[in-house]
């Protein structure tokens, strides 16, 4: 793709030739049906993007969120192209539903929706509408519940969000209300399209789509969520222990519109009463968990998540990604470095041109071969990407480490076989995991560390872990890290960095037709990478009072063992030969989860305490990279720790994130 603003120009100025002079030139036959003479492979840009039809419409959700009396209507912007309605042909809908188009933004470059002086849209923001109107699509915004302009309240992933953007989906296929003004009563029909509708979005958004896809609504034909929530539980909690010091009213207050300031305190208070910061599961987190109703998806899924996001953590992933591969949905993944990024913003041109086919297959029905390549890609190294044909690979199986006491006092040591002895450690709230892996070789109070030998060959991690305990612990309460960490030196994107790997260039690439209000040209980036002398490939936490499945904490009897088992956040990691595979079972993970009520020392039964690792060849693979190895420190780690975190991580995520920005 161009990589200067000179090749960006013409390369516009090329798109802008051809929309003009296929609206001049061709005939209604040349705009026929996908399946009218040969098969098509690609839609191409033959529709005026200038010309296009802009108008807005209000959806009647059923719901009456601020209790006016009145169903709540959210306003969704349209952007199709004018031709093809002329010429009566029905287009396919690409949907973004996001409650922040005019809070905080879209994308790298924070774009809000911009309006006329009559209320119709002039920017959408990101490039779905410059790119793919041209091409036979409607890109439609919906501002959900309580924002922008739509009626309503936030509600954070429950039934006001979800309906939001299912009664547009219900609209496009005849099935709902829709009008030409908020509160007016002149109806408005949705005739110029066949129904058939893709959501896209990155995390608030893309979570939307998970939670729409979850109703099985009719004609939701495929979604692309990207850095999406799939339970709103596992984005405040991890098994009871608090991800950030803040609940989802604090989310809801921050987008919510004016009009919902001065109407919603009644949801507001529900959001506050059914998230208690004890951690336990409530009748609000059911309401907002995708994952039980994923039985219910007809809509094929192009999931996109960074393995380093420490916004919406990758668990969230990893569980819907399970839940639709049990329920036969077909699927497509892509998993990179970095943190909470969109995959514009890491591999541009081969993103645009896999979505655009991905859509031509699901939405237009072009025979492209999309469906048939590899299942997945994994971003192995910066900028360099594997695939994979299903994923996780096949010959992938589960093998169950035991960690054992080492020869070195505190340096323990993991394997296969079954071991006896204990670990102790005590909470220290100021440490992080960075910290305990850079001091994985020194005995520490506040750590119990595991590590292999150096490996004879590389090991594939692909797919969720879990560490069971059996921990006692000396306070009434107690939170538990466990961390896998890839120990020895290499290149990573530094997901910790504030734009958490990237970096935003001056230089701009266009994607898609302009006009004089909305562009299609980006700012370009790169790979902000950073050296490390080790890698936290996939961590979790839990809170011990939380061991029982029923999701209730309870006070913890000192000098009474409790079994818990800690889930690991998903990941496709290849620990290459020389290194080491280190296990860490830690208390608090400073910046990622809140510290207990109390500072416990812990005892780790060893005996009953044991990973279980999704490993490509399994227990077998585990065995021959291990074999004849000795846990050392003279492997290809650092001779000192630097003061620096040696993973690159300089500062964890913010307190409060906007899980979409």
């Amino acid at each position: 793709m161009p990589n200067s603003m000179r090749m960006t120009t013409w390369r516009s100025i090329a798109l802008t030739v051809v929309a003009v002079l296929a609206t001049a030139l061709l005939s209604p036959a040349a705009h026929a049906a996908p399946h009218d003479g040969p098969a098509p492979r690609e839609s191409r840009p033959v529709y005026s993007y200038t010309n296009a039809v802009r108008e807005s419409v209000w959806v009647d959700t059923g719901l009456d969120g601020d209790g006016d009396g009145h169903s709540d209507r959210v306003a969704a912007d349209i952007v199709r192209p004018r031709e093809a309605a002329l010429q009566g042909r029905k287009v396919p809908v690409i949907m973004d539903a996001s409650p922040y188009y005019s809070c905080c933004g879209r994308g790298n470059e924070s774009q809000l929706k911009t309006y006329d002086a009559d209320g119709r849209v002039v920017q959408m923001p990101l490039f779905y509408d410059n790119y793919f109107v041209p091409r036979g699509y409607a890109v439609v915004g919906v501002d959900l519940a309580g924002t922008n302009r739509s009626d309503g309240c936030v509600d954070v992933g429950g039934r006001f969000d979800v309906q939001s953007a299912k009664a547009v989906v219900d609209w496009l296929n005849g099935r709902a209300r829709a009008y030409t003004t908020r509160t007016g009563s002149t109806p408005v029909k949705a005739g110029w399209t066949d129904g058939k509708t893709g959501m896209i979005g990155k995390s608030w958004d893309g979570t939307i789509a998970n939670g729409v896809a979850a109703t099985g609504v009719e004609g939701l034909k495929t979604i692309v969520p990207i850095s999406a929530i799939s339970s709103w539980y596992d984005y405040y909690f991890a098994q009871g222990a608090p991800l950030y010091g803040s609940g989802p009213d604090w989310l809801s207050d921050a987008v919510e519109s004016d009009a919902a300031h001065a109407h919603c305190a009644a949801v507001q208070k529900k959001l506050v009463d059914g998230a208690p910061r004890t951690g336990d599961w409530t009748p609000l987190w059911t309401e907002r968990d995708y994952v039980k109703d994923a039985a219910k998806v007809r809509a094929s899924v192009f999931l996109v998540h960074g393995m380093q996001d420490l916004n919406v953590r990758t668990k969230n992933f990893g569980q819907w990604w399970d839940a639709l591969a049990k329920n036969g949905v077909q699927r497509k993944i892509w998993l990179s470095q970095t943190g909470h990024v969109d995959p514009f913003d890491y591999r541009r041109g081969a993103w645009v041109d896999t979505l655009h086919r991905w859509f031509d297959h699901e939405l237009l029905g072009y025979r492209n071969g999309v469906d048939r390549e590899p299942m997945a890609d994994i971003e192995r190294r910066p900028d360099q990407w594997v695939t994979s044909a299903v994923w996780p690979p096949r010959g992938t199986a589960t093998a169950t480490l035991r960690p054992a006491p080492g020869t070195r006092a505190g340096v323990g040591t993991l394997g296969l076989r079954p071991a006896h002895g204990t670990e102790t450690f005590t909470d220290d709230p100021k440490l992080s995991e960075t910290d305990w892996a850079a001091r994985i070789d020194t005995a520490t109070p506040d750590k119990a560390g595991f590590v292999t030998g150096p490996l004879r060959r590389d090991l594939r991690l692909s797919g969720s872990s879990e560490v069971t305990v059996r921990a006692t612990s000396t306070t009434t309460s107690a939170h538990l890290s466990a961390v896998l960490v890839d120990l020895g030196p290499d290149t990573i994107r530094d997901y910790a960095d504030a734009a958490e790997g990237i970096t935003t260039l001056a230089d701009r690439t266009c994607w898609g037709a302009s006009t004089a209000g909305d562009s299609a040209c980006y700012k370009e980036t790169a790979a902000k990478t950073t050296q490390v002398g080790f890698t936290v490939l996939s961590r979790g936490w839990a809170d011990l009072g939380h061991h029982t499945p029923d999701g209730k904490g309870r006070p913890l009897v000192p000098g009474k063992a409790y079994t818990l088992t800690l889930d690991l956040a998903p990941t496709d990691h290849v620990v290459p030969r020389g290194h080491r595979l280190a296990l860490i079972v830690a208390g608090t993970d400073k910046d990622l989860i809140d510290p207990p009520s109390t500072t416990p020392t812990l005892t780790l039964d060893l005996a009953h305490t044991s990973a279980r690792v999704p490993l490509a060849g399994g227990a077998a693979a585990f065995a021959g990279a291990t074999a004849g190895s000795t846990p050392s420190a003279t492997a290809v780690t650092p001779s000192a720790p630097a003061s620096r975190p040696l993973d690159g991580v300089r500062a964890q995520r913010p307190a409060h994130p906007l899980p979409g920005q």
